[in-house]
């Protein structure tokens, strides 16, 4: 029976050239992608993208147009006009709209 012997650097060298060799080898065995598969895909991406996509500007449009349909029913007709030529109560009112309507927005 023999010794069991340490591997020495050239021992080590020769067997990660072989490693090396044999995992090559493996990799050119391997068939090459089929490129109808690869453009499926990118088709798949880019139809999910571009359906994201309008989701999202419908999104923004629907909410874009409930905050106008939410500040047009809070503000009032006195807040157009010019604050100089309002009464007084009509000044506060106008504040205490605009300052409902602030409110509003913020919860």
């Amino acid at each position: 029976m023999t010794a069991y012997r340490e591997p020495d650097f050239h021992d080590r060298v020769a067997a990660a050239s072989t490693a090396r060799a044999k995992s090559l080898a493996r990799l050119k065995e391997k068939p090459a992608a089929d490129p109808t598969i690869n453009a499926e895909r990118l088709a798949r991406a880019a139809a999910r993208d571009a359906a994201i996509a309008e989701k999202s500007r419908l999104a923004l449009a629907e909410r874009e147009a409930k905050k106008a349909a939410r500040l047009e029913r809070a503000t009032p007709a006195a807040e157009t006009a010019k604050p100089s030529e309002l009464p007084e109560a009509e000044r506060k009112a106008a504040r205490d709209a605009r300052y409902a309507a602030r409110k509003a927005r913020r919860s």
